[in-house]
């Protein structure tokens, strides 16, 4: 049964009960497990720009360029370039075809990972800089607080902030991933290597 990648969507299409053809012999067997495998991370993914959509966040003007405002700024940025971005993999139907739809598949698990991947950086650095928001408001609300002992609780918060965000790294976002699929048992045999990832993100860059 062939598969598409549409729009976020994996969507299993019948075909009529044609002969099998030669290519379709060489398949591995495999393609179910790579369509729930591609399924799995896009909604993963998907998720994750649930919470970017949900979010409610009033940044003032006079400091929306200090560290925590604008690192929530480039993540909601961030979070709609990736809705925005183009489907790398071809689009074109396997007709029925096993081989192709391997490759289709392969291709999609790929861009999805890479998908899932970025997303999942942005949220945490989302996440970081949320938690400087709380904490520079919770100084602010403080009355008894000397201007002294609140200026130095605000410089922590910032250094806190700025460490998190330099230990959000792509080796620890790909082991975090990995380590939480694998713990919930899934069939992760042709997920994008963090090499793979990287090469991805720099041609992005590009």
């Amino acid at each position: 049964m062939p598969y598409l990648y549409h729009g976020g969507d994996i969507i299993a299409q019948r075909q009529s009960d044609s002969p099998p053809s030669q290519a379709s012999t060489m398949a591995d067997g495999l393609n179910n497990a790579r369509a729930m495998r591609v399924a799995e991370i896009i909604q993963d993914y998907r998720n994750i720009q649930a919470y970017f959509s949900s979010l409610r966040v009033s940044i003032p003007s006079q400091y929306a360029n200090t560290d925590g405002y604008l690192i929530l700024r480039q993540c909601i940025a961030e979070a709609s370039h990736l809705l925005s971005m183009p489907y790398s993999a071809t689009s074109t139907h396997p007709q029925g075809d096993a081989e192709r739809e391997k490759t289709q598949l392969r291709q999609v698990l790929l861009d999805a990972g890479v998908r899932r991947h970025r997303a999942h950086k942005n949220y945490l650095r989302a996440i970081a800089a949320q938690r400087w928001i709380a904490s520079r408001d919770a100084v602010l609300r403080a009355r008894h607080t000397k201007p002294e002992h609140a200026h130095a609780m605000l410089l922590q918060a910032t250094q806190a902030l700025r460490n998190e965000i330099q230990s959000i790294t792509d080796s620890i976002v790909e082991r975090t991933l990995r380590s939480h699929d694998q713990a919930q048992g899934k069939w992760l045999a042709e997920d994008p290597s963090l090499a793979i990832i990287l090469q991805m993100l720099q041609r992005h860059a590009r």
